[in-house]
């Protein structure tokens, strides 16, 4: 038998001990991922699980024709249309913020720092009346959008700006210039140097940043409330018709309602995850 051989033998007899090794838990991370478990279930999957007992009481029949209903389709329509809006944006300029932030020097970039992490640490109702007072019938700069689909995409761009620029900015900061230098003095462009080493890069955490600001903003609501209006088939989202079903003691059509957003939250994370990983491998 050649050294090889013999190689490749024992390779094989090491991996399956390897794998055997990985898939056993000692009995402390045996502890940990039950408490991991109980501590995700009660606060995800049993919240979860009861949106949807509750979605279904009041049979199919209900759950279709809350869904159907002029309004309420509506409101959903809006809601989906601008958020897939607002994480499009959102993925174009939170990129381009990180970028400037990592790769560039300048004047005020401390201060350009905490301005973008605002969002997070602001009360949405807060943000909501930051926005009526620049932006609303008293605007100081000479513009109203309030009622308008208009201010519904700038409550939405305003409480998701930081999610891409936070996802992306660790990971060119992780990202080697290196290896783009080489790749230039092989002969590549600046366009096929983003297309083919920086942009496969950071394609999971743009997707990453992107799913985050998609979710929040399908189920935005104290940023709305002020702004929105809440008309019928022109500013309502969904939300702010769950909220409405709540009120009217119509439980299971706002739990239909959850669910749709839930659902279409789902499919989009797991097509954008799809979309990175592809983008991963070609590059």
């Amino acid at each position: 038998m050649s050294l090889s051989t013999e190689s490749r033998a024992a390779g094989a007899e090491v991996r399956p001990r390897r794998r055997q090794r990985r898939s056993t838990l000692t009995p402390a991370s045996g502890l940990g991922l039950g408490l991991a478990v109980v501590w995700f279930s009660l606060l995800v999957l049993i919240p979860l699980a009861a949106v949807v007992i509750a979605a279904t009481e009041g049979g199919w029949s209900t759950f279709v024709a809350t869904l159907t209903d002029g309004d309420t389709a509506a409101a959903i329509r809006l809601t989906v249309a601008e958020a897939a809006l607002v994480t499009v944006v959102n993925v174009v300029m939170g990129t381009v913020i990180a970028w400037v932030l990592v790769r560039d020097r300048f004047w005020g970039k401390r201060a350009l720092e905490v301005v973008i992490d605002l969002p997070f640490a602001l009360p949405t109702i807060v943000a909501g009346l930051v926005l009526l007072s620049l932006y609303g019938p008293h605007s100081p700069v000479g513009l109203n959008v309030v009622n308008t689909r208009q201010g519904i995409f700038l409550a939405l761009l305003f409480v998701t700006l930081p999610f891409v620029v936070r996802t992306v900015q660790p990971v060119l900061l992780e990202l080697d210039a290196d290896v783009e230098e080489a790749a230039a003095s092989l002969g590549a462009s600046r366009a096929t140097t983003l297309r083919r080493i920086v942009l496969p890069s950071l394609a999971p955490a743009i997707t990453a940043g992107a799913s985050l600001a998609f979710a929040r903003a399908i189920s935005e609501f104290g940023s709305l409330v002020l702004i929105a209006g809440n008309q019928p088939r022109h500013t309502e989202v969904a939300s702010l018709k769950i909220l409405k079903y709540i009120e009217g003691d119509q439980q299971a059509a706002a739990a239909s309602v959850a669910v749709l957003l839930l659902l279409v939250a789902v499919v989009v994370i797991v097509a954008l995850d799809v979309l990175a990983r592809k983008v991963a491998a070609r590059g």
